[in-house]
């Protein structure tokens, strides 16, 4: 599931880094928001596999001659990219983000593969904004607070960007 929202009660949790960094206590809200992953491990194997039987199939023709090698490399490095193209796209999918609203903080961390961003604010501050036109993506959620502005949950669908800005909003009126 992308977006998971988790409310904290009291007791043991395992909370990622936004957590065990704060000091603060345990958290009203943790929102978890993960990009939706099509492709399955064994998806992948599949889709790898019929390539290569594909791609091979005009090879039968001609095996046994010298245009059989000649060809064999090309239709190796084309099932070799596609490999390649596919675990780069899913290294680049690693990535989540995470939510925690405490009475008096506001902590975002955007994990990537190339390290970890982080954002906090007083939540009295904080402005759940949407861009429904203009942004990168249809239904932009931007964070306003503290000294900048920062984008939420880009990669989750426009209805799930939707029902993110309501659940915030809701949220930090309610603290």
């Amino acid at each position: 599931m992308p977006v998971t929202y988790e409310t904290i009660e009291e007791g043991p949790r395992e909370i990622t880094g936004a957590l065990r960094r704060s000091g603060a206590g345990l958290p009203r809200l943790r929102v978890l928001m993960r990009p939706h992953k099509s492709l399955t491990p064994e998806g992948f194997v599949w889709f790898i596999g019929l390539t290569a039987a594909f791609l091979s199939l005009p090879l039968l023709a001609i095996i046994g001659t010298a245009i059989f090698w000649a060809l064999l490399p090309f239709i190796a490095a084309a099932v070799a990219a596609v490999w390649w193209g596919l675990t780069r796209s899913w290294a680049d999918m690693e990535l989540y983000e995470e939510l925690l609203i405490w009475d008096d903080l506001v902590r975002l961390e955007r994990h990537e593969r190339r390290g970890v961003k982080d954002w906090q604010a007083n939540p009295y501050w904080v402005q759940v904004r949407m861009h429904r036109k203009g942004g990168p993506v249809p239904n932009y959620v931007t964070l306003a607070g503290g000294e900048r502005e920062v984008e939420i949950g880009a990669f989750l669908t426009p209805g799930e960007r939707v029902g993110l800005k309501d659940r915030l909003e809701r949220e930090l009126r309610a603290g």
